[in-house]
């Protein structure tokens, strides 16, 4: 079971993550939960609240489900499970919604006029949505860059994971989580706040 020592190095994995490969210089964190006041949520994600409070992250509190998609949060530190849950409900919710628009724009003449209209505007969001675009998700925690493709990928997405694992490690993503980990680890060991890092060197 997940510990609050690791959604802590979630976050911190998840702010080196951000500044590196989105861009972002100064990454907002969220904590997923049920709800935004502190004491909301489950033992582990009141004491993981309490830890990447004092973490020294830009920690912007609890998020909820619906606020993911909100930029309210650059990154969400949640634990595996439920994160995978989320993803794959994300990805089923996009799908149903274009294929939605797709079978109301064939469903008579004036759809298929609004449609070829709108197709121009709703490729790039489809694009964005598109798991074939991003190649596949950057795997943090381990000792060398790893990307997780899709269980559908085809060709192309598998051209843009090689892609996405080429720059994270021009990027040495995971060393600089390494490092940042090991020095959160240095700073606070008499306080057990971060815990063994996850991140080990195997040189």
């Amino acid at each position: 079971d997940c510990k609050p020592p690791w959604l802590l190095q979630f976050g911190v994995m998840g702010d080196v993550y951000a500044r590196l490969i989105m861009k972002v210089p100064e990454p907002r964190v969220g904590l997923l939960s049920i709800g935004e006041e502190a004491e909301k949520g489950s033992e582990l994600v009141q004491e993981a609240h309490r830890l990447l409070s004092a973490s020294g992250l830009r920690f912007a509190g609890n998020v909820e489900g619906r606020d993911i998609f909100g930029g309210s949060c650059d990154v969400v530190v949640t634990d595996g499970f439920t994160g995978n849950v989320v993803l794959k409900t994300a990805e089923g919710v996009a799908e149903l919604l274009f294929s939605s628009i797709s079978s109301a724009a064939r469903a008579s003449l004036t759809g298929k006029l609004g449609g070829a209209l709108l197709k121009p505007r709703l490729r790039p969001l489809r694009d964005r949505v598109d798991y074939r675009k991003a190649g596949g998700a950057l795997l943090l925690g381990v000792a060398g860059e790893v990307v997780i493709a899709h269980g559908r990928s085809d060709a192309e997405a598998m051209a843009n994971a090689v892609r996405a694992a080429a720059v994270a490690a021009r990027q040495k993503v995971s060393a600089r989580i390494a490092g940042a980990l090991a020095a959160r680890s240095s700073e606070s060991a008499p306080a057990g706040a971060a815990g063994e890092p996850l991140v080990k060197d195997r040189s």
